[in-house]
């Protein structure tokens, strides 16, 4: 999910005139309650700024930001994001899909745009108001921060760092969790935010004991992926349990835990006794990089 990016030409944002000029010739997303305006096939439809116009003209979604998420071989690319307001827009909202729906469809570059678009939303719509003085803010710097107007102080959007772990064992066993309020069957890696003062390194220690009882080693770190969901960043690391033996789940927010190998693991998918994440998730594509690096084919994981 960490997908290709426009160029965010962040010089740009502070020149307001600039920022119109392209608005009238851009690609615009369509975000609206936590949704994208697609076409029949799961494509994003892109509007023109006439097309937004209208939008706000007919009061279906007349309240929104203007998001400027950057440049791609010319092309000015932003987001209107904005909330359905009466009966008739939530009607409009059945051509709108969710990014997890979109997830399977969307191409590199339009992902990416579909990320950032949510993540800056999801910002602005909980941050209308100074954490200094409690008025209100408005969006500034084509729509990267917000201004109180009050105070004039600058509030920047923030992201939670979360780690999220493929524990190992010797013999290259998996450990899997499943928490109570995932779907059926749903096993994945462990995972949690960082803490105040933490390195990530000690977010893995301690994040895999609490749940597992495990304790980890050999930390190594994989990659990272933006999470929207509301605003994180997971941090995908591996590890090796010292013991092995010892794992428990924590029965809090862990029900479940099992060791697999990679023939179990193919068994129980194709039995449904175990299903994995969604492909768009960072833990998908963990679980996928340890089976098919023993030369598994790893469209065994797909169920089918």
């Amino acid at each position: 999910m960490a997908s290709e990016a426009v160029d965010r030409s962040g010089e740009l944002r502070l020149k307001p005139d600039e920022l119109s000029r392209l608005w009238q010739e851009a690609r615009i997303l369509h975000f609206a309650s936590g949704k994208f305006l697609v076409k029949a096939n799961f494509e994003l439809d892109f509007q023109s700024a006439n097309q937004i116009s209208e939008l706000r003209a007919g009061n279906k979604f007349a309240i929104g930001e203007e998001l400027f998420l950057g440049i791609d071989k010319g092309i000015a690319y932003f987001a209107w994001c904005s909330d359905a307001h009466d009966f008739e827009s939530f009607e409009l909202l059945e051509s709108y899909q969710t990014l997890r729906t979109l997830g399977d469809y969307l191409p590199q570059l339009e992902m990416g745009l579909a990320i950032h678009s949510q993540a800056i939303a999801n910002w602005h719509h909980t941050h209308q108001f100074c954490a200094r003085c409690g008025a209100p803010t408005e969006s500034a710097n084509g729509g990267s921060l917000r201004k109180c107007t009050s105070d004039g102080s600058e509030h920047y959007p923030r992201t939670d760092g979360a780690v999220i772990v493929l524990v190992k064992d010797k013999a290259d066993r998996v450990l899997l969790g499943r928490q109570k309020i995932w779907p059926e069957k749903r096993f994945s890696c462990f995972a949690g935010f960082v803490e105040p003062g933490e390195s990530f390194e000690q977010t893995v220690m301690r994040e895999v004991f609490e749940e597992s009882g495990i304790k980890a080693d050999a930390i190594t770190y994989l990659g990272s992926q933006p999470w929207p969901f509301p605003a994180s960043i997971m941090i995908s690391f591996s590890a090796l349990a010292t013991n092995p033996d010892s794992a428990k789940a924590d029965g809090e927010e862990i029900e479940e835990i099992r060791w697999l190998t990679r023939e179990a693991m193919r068994e129980a998918i194709a039995d449904q006794s175990l299903t994995l994440p969604p492909s768009m998730s960072v833990a998908r594509k963990m679980i996928e990089f340890w089976y098919e690096k023993s030369g598994a084919d790893v469209r065994d994981l797909s169920g089918k």
